[in-house]
């Protein structure tokens, strides 16, 4: 046996340990030694100093902690709200234009919430793109004390655009009488006489750094955004060296909008992207469901890279992306779990088995297996596409002790023929044990470590009368919109896109 590195303070002793490069159907067992907030040492057997905790898992499986690459935390308590809604028609359900200003105290809310769901689901690092609307500072400050509460890592973005929302959605203006077009919104709408880029620079990124929170910006969608602010912001993420996150050609909808929008691109977004010089590996584009293949081939020639959320794409209607073709051409791929209130559950096992499955679907031909993509999808990709590749995403030394224990005395993994595919294919969050971050078990014998859980419900419990009046006027206010929203839907779907994405046509 061999010591353990000084200054360990923590071993992991006899689990399997999903490493880089490793047999990922059929894990090594190793030691892991963590010394504070890193990884120090992986593969012993390690003898451990006397002053160092001892952690016997055998039985167990460590993996890499989940990056859900796409979530917004403002609407975490609209889950289980809607069943399939058009993605044009769901903005006015779940989107913050849409309600009155929150409370601080829903704020704290629905962001602990948020965070202890995607933590007991084995993710330790969320991207949060979240909009506060109208922008309240206090708001942005109680998100923040939330998250370092929590314990959880976040990669934080505010959503942002400068283009109106009934300017964006087709149709909208021909169907809907004018004296309803001052309600009707989108995901990210103009701020009046406030500049949000400038006060998210001063405010957060020339701030001191704090443990477990990185920044990130959150352009809307380029059509939600001129040339002007997209260059605002690509020249800001390569000052700080931050990544960017956008949604593009989520629906059908916004796939004929480009068509209707850039004509002199050829109606597409990427190549709009790509003459403003917004392209690269610091971009990572959400959804992607409607991309061309020529619009791939540049993602792919320019190391940019996407976030796919499929079971809310497949709830809103929206389509299978492209993702043999986004393998083929070498694009990063990440995955999310997006909102509460399109996908419901912040639980990467639910992603990744649908990416797989719709990977098997997406092409004629026999594709490689895909558990392993899928995988590391969920953790490696995530954390590169955030900037983060050299600290969290895998286990080895010097990396963040960023970690997931999984019990494998659970009928998902008896007997266990492949750790990869049935981790992707059968469990679903019941076997996540332990969930560590920077060296700290916030899940620990799944129990929430760093705070009191049940104060958490209690806080949901009590903003809930007024977040349901709120949404229930939403909901009658839809209800009296639909012809209307079923006319634009109706012409959205006849309009021409030159490509298709939902199989169901197909029948």
């Amino acid at each position: 046996m061999t010591p353990c590195p000084a200054g360990t303070t923590l071993l992991l002793r006899g689990a399997r340990v999903m490493l880089p490069g490793g047999d990922w159907d059929s894990p090594d067992i190793a030691d892991i030694a963590v010394g504070g907030t890193t990884i120090l040492a992986v593969g012993g057997p390690f003898i451990a100093p006397p002053q160092a905790e001892v952690m016997e898992l055998r039985g167990h499986l460590i993996m890499p902690g989940f990056v859900n690459a796409h979530y917004h935390s403002h609407d975490v308590l609209a889950k289980g709200t809607l069943e399939e809604v058009p993605l044009e028609t769901w903005r006015l359900f779940a989107l913050p234009a849409q309600y009155p200003p929150r409370s601080i105290e829903e704020v704290r809310a629905r962001t602990l919430l948020g965070a202890l769901e995607c933590a007991r689901s084995g993710m330790t690092t969320v991207q949060d793109m979240l909009t506060l609307y109208p922008f309240d500072p206090a708001h942005l400050d109680t998100v923040i004390s939330a998250y370092q509460q929590i314990g959880i890592r976040a990669v934080f973005a505010l959503q942002y655009g400068d283009r109106k929302g009934l300017d964006t959605v087709p149709f909208w203006k021909d169907v809907f009488p004018h004296d309803q077009h001052h309600l009707l919104s989108s995901a990210a709408e103009p701020e009046k006489h406030f500049d949000l880029l400038s006060h998210f620079e001063s405010g957060c990124l020339s701030a001191a750094a704090r443990p477990r929170l990185h920044w990130a910006l959150g352009p809307s969608a380029p059509e939600r955004c001129t040339p002007e602010l997209m260059g605002r912001t690509m020249d800001m993420a390569r000052k700080w060296n931050i990544p960017v996150y956008s949604h593009i050609y989520e629906s059908r909808g916004m796939a004929l909008q480009a068509r209707l929008g850039v004509p002199e691109h050829d109606g597409m977004l990427i190549k709009r992207l790509a003459a403003e010089g917004a392209l690269g590996p610091h971009l990572n584009l959400a959804h992607s469901v409607w991309l061309a293949p020529e619009e791939i081939e540049i993602l792919g020639e320019t190391g940019t890279g996407t976030v796919l959320n499929p079971q809310g794409n497949l709830k809103m209607k929206c389509g299978i992306p492209p993702i043999r073709a986004l393998q083929k051409a070498g694009v990063r791929i990440g995955l999310g779990c997006d909102n509460c209130s399109c996908s419901d559950a912040q639980n990467m096992f639910v992603a990744m088995k649908l990416f797989a499955l719709l990977a098997a679907v997406s092409s004629k031909e026999q594709g490689p297996p895909q558990a392993a993509f899928a995988l590391r999808a969920a953790t490696e990709s995530g954390a590169e596409g955030a900037r983060l590749g050299h600290l969290i995403g895998k286990i080895a030394p010097g990396m963040a002790a960023d970690l997931s224990v999984i019990d494998l005395a659970d009928p998902s993994f008896v007997p266990l023929n492949s750790a990869a595919r049935q981790l992707v294919h059968i469990e679903g969050g019941r076997a996540v044990k332990h969930v560590m971050v920077d060296g700290n078990f916030i899940i620990r014998d799944r129990k929430l470590t760093t705070m009191d859980e049940q104060a958490i419900y209690d806080e949901v419990d009590a903003i809930m009368p007024g977040f349901r009046r709120d949404f229930d006027a939403i909901r009658a206010r839809v209800a009296r919109w639909q012809p209307w929203l079923d006319e634009a839907d109706r012409r959205i779907n006849e309009a021409e896109v030159g490509i298709e994405r939902r199989p169901g046509l197909a029948y």
